[in-house]
This record gives structure tokens, sequence and C-alpha cells, in this order.
């Protein structure tokens, strides 16, 4: 496992930009997939986008296919959501993940706050 901690959320007007940050201590950051996931108020908490070891790979819900973009710096031990064009149906609590496989995320963050103001 590794131990995760969000950075970055906060309030924000739609159409506007935030980066969000995750910052990983433990030695098997570069061969963990991880992801972000958000949980809105009353609704299930859902896969934002995924990311591979060596950052090869992506995966994007289609609700921000266009507008988000994760990336990893493994040298960093961080892994990024960088969310442009920002709407008010984005706001939730945002959590990263990470696992050795995308269906096995063993390590969570406490979450980061995200509000988009209309």
């Amino acid at each position: 496992q590794v131990q995760l901690v969000e950075s970055g959320g906060g309030l924000v007007q739609a159409g506007g930009s935030l980066r969000l940050s995750c910052a990983a201590s433990g030695r098997t950051f570069s061969s963990y997939k991880m992801g972000w996931f958000r949980q809105a108020p009353g609704k299930e908490r859902e896969v934002v986008a995924a990311i591979s070891g060596s950052g090869g790979h992506t995966y994007y819900a289609d609700s921000v296919k266009g507008r988000f973009t994760i990336s990893r710096d493994n040298a960093k031990n961080t892994v990024y959501l960088q969310m442009n064009s920002l709407k008010p149906e984005d706001t939730a609590v945002y959590f990263c993940a990470g696992g050795p496989d995308y269906a096995a995320y063993d390590s969570w963050g406490q979450g980061t706050q995200v509000t988009v103001s209309s």
C-alpha cells in the first residue's frame, strides 16, 4: 500500500480551472495504477480518470473527456488532475486512489472538496 494525500481543491466559478495533486509515500508508487474518483452529495462515488504506472495509458469518464487531464510524476510520487472548463455538476469531494490493478485499489486519500459555482 501507499499513503495518499490530496490537495488543490477549492471554490471556483463555472468555466474556471483547478489542479488537484495527490502525493504518495511508499516505494511501490511507480508500479501502482492511480485513479481519481469523486462523490457528490446523495450520489455514488464514480471514477473520473485513471492512469497506468508508467503514465502511458489513461482513462476518462465521458463526463470529463476533453476537460480533465490526469498525469503523474513518478520521480515526485505525485499524480495530478488538471480540471478545466469546470461546471457546477463537477462539484464533489475528489479522492485519489492507487492499487496494483484498476479493479483493486487498496489505497485511498482523505478527499478534497471541489465546489463550482454557477
